[in-house]
């Protein structure tokens, strides 16, 4: 595949991703300009009716769906003999990138995400369709100012995607379909009727990942996980990081009951279930709970990025709530201990002495005061570095931005360098910014081209300003720019020779005719 090749109605612009099962690639609508991401099927894999069968399955799965929280489906079919699905191109990003760059996420974000995504599977389920392969590499988040927290989650690949009303794909007993760090009893089992409850479990090891940091079941290897999975008691959240509270223990606890009559019925059911806890998680407070808090026995390493959100919040509260608990039963356990040392102390005075004598009382031992407790020295907790993306994003934007004034005195002048206009010449990861005038898409006048984190060009992660949002190509959106051709210099004229002058005696030496 080639840039410029034209798949079904669309025109491939350039190649934006690859796996081991085929490669993704930016590609525009020939007659409508719309720009869609195009995935291609290895064609290895192509020539297998089972595989094309399942990747065209994702395909009538999404497209039987109508949320916004579903990637749109534009077309599929055959290239020369290459499965291709063509969809939405997502700007945002993947969820287990944002889980491995925060270790965990608040409370308050992880509840509002999975809420999102329950809800959106209630409306599959609706359809009787089951996703059977939940994980955070299968949740995109995308900007969407309309919902609450300025980003929408999308679900991704119903590659797996079962439809439980068609008795023709139902799946095979002793079949394993899914990812063992997420997957259902049933489907550990290899159970031939999983329905839509084994999603729910699915979301339940989900949650459990974004609040804690690790999912609920980790081991060495797959079957490990897999026999967890069937016979261990799934944990509590708040076994593994302080001060979760209770709500969501119940709530995680119910989504991976083994039994699937236990679990929630649906995505739907799981979504308002989330929501009537949501409304206190959605406080400040609440998005920073459990953040200054280390997990116990996490068994991923806390980083400097982990540690940066702080230790407020109602898992704070908690906590004091907790100390002053802790203060009155001591004040109780202590009132109790003076009484009966008091007790005692009165049974052990001895009987009265003669009158004028002075009694002997047993003295009273004095309870012990603790010392208060020192508080521990507040550390500065570093900032976390700039998304490399969001740098890239806002320096591409600021290079476009200078070309477009910069154009307006300089109309037929060669293609300029970022150097020329200004702008920032080094991509976050220190290679120069290049500027194109000839291999962006046809509707923008000009380019920006960064080679990407391996810093070599025309590979797969190279990155190209027209893949930012409508918002930022917009302004660069019209005809090529075409230097105007040079102005030849004009040819110099020679200068005409002087005819000598002639003198009369010149022509002395001159014969003439008689």
């Amino acid at each position: 595949m080639a840039a410029g090749t034209q798949v079904g109605a669309y025109r491939v612009l350039q190649q934006i991703g690859k796996g081991g099962m085929g490669s993704v690639w930016l590609a525009e609508h020939v007659m409508l300009g719309r720009r869609a991401a195009i995935k291609l099927l290895h064609p290895m894999y192509s020539a297998r009716p089972d595989i094309v069968t399942r990747f065209f399955n994702e395909a009538r799965a999404a497209a039987a769906i109508s949320d916004p929280g579903i990637v749109q489906i534009f077309d599929f079919g055959q290239h020369e003999g290459t499965a291709y699905i063509a969809m939405e191109v997502l700007d945002g990003e993947p969820l287990d990138h944002r889980l491995r760059r925060l270790v965990r996420l608040p409370l308050g974000d992880a509840l509002r995400i999975l809420r999102q995504v329950a809800s959106t599977l209630g409306v599959a389920h609706a359809r009787g369709i089951v996703h059977r392969d939940l994980k955070p590499e299968n949740v995109f988040l995308v900007r969407d100012p309309e919902v609450i927290g300025g980003e929408r989650a999308k679900v991704l690949d119903f590659g797996i995607a079962k439809l439980t009303g068609d008795p023709s794909a139902q799946t095979n007993t002793s079949t394993v379909m899914g990812t063992p760090t997420y997957m259902s009893p049933e489907q550990c089992r290899g159970a031939g009727q999983v329905d839509q409850r084994a999603d729910v479990y699915s979301l339940g090891c989900m949650l459990f990942a974004l609040v804690t940091g690790s999912p609920p079941f980790v081991a060495e290897g797959s079957g490990d996980v897999i026999a967890m999975h069937l016979r261990e008691p799934p944990p509590a959240p708040s076994s593994r990081l302080f001060g979760v509270p209770p709500e969501v223990d119940a709530l995680v606890l119910r989504c991976l009951a083994k039994d699937p009559a236990r679990r929630f019925a649906s995505g739907t059911e799981l979504a308002a279930a989330i929501g009537e806890i949501a409304g206190a998680a959605s406080s400040p407070n609440w998005r920073t709970a459990g953040a200054g808090q280390p997990p116990i026995g996490d068994p991923i390493a806390s980083t400097t990025l982990s540690e940066a959100s702080g230790a407020t919040g109602p898992f704070a509260r908690l906590r004091s709530r907790g100390l002053a608990f802790a203060a009155i039963a001591a004040l109780v356990i202590g009132g109790g201990a003076t009484a009966v040392v008091m007790s005692r102390g009165h049974r052990a005075v001895p009987p009265a002495r003669a009158a004028g004598s002075p009694a002997a009382v047993a003295p009273v031992p004095t309870p012990p005061v603790p010392a208060p407790p020192v508080p521990a020295p507040v550390v500065p907790r570093p900032e976390p570095p700039p998304d490399p993306s969001t740098v890239l994003a806002g320096q591409m934007t600021e290079v476009l931005a200078r070309f477009a004034a910069w154009s307006k005195d300089h109309a037929g002048a060669a293609c300029p360098s970022a150097a020329e206009l200004g702008a920032p010449v080094l991509d976050p990861w220190g290679k120069p910014l290049a500027i194109t005038c000839t291999d962006q898409p046809a509707n923008q006048i000009v380019g920006v081209v960064s080679v990407g984190p391996d810093g070599l060009a025309g590979t797969a992660d190279d990155i190209g300003s027209w893949q930012l949002p409508r918002a930022v190509t917009d302004r660069v959106r019209g005809g090529r720019w075409r230097a105007a051709p040079p102005v030849p210099s004009p040819r110099p004229t020679p200068p005409r020779p002087t005819p000598p002058r002639l003198h009369r005696d010149d022509f002395d030496d001159i014969p003439t005719q008689r």
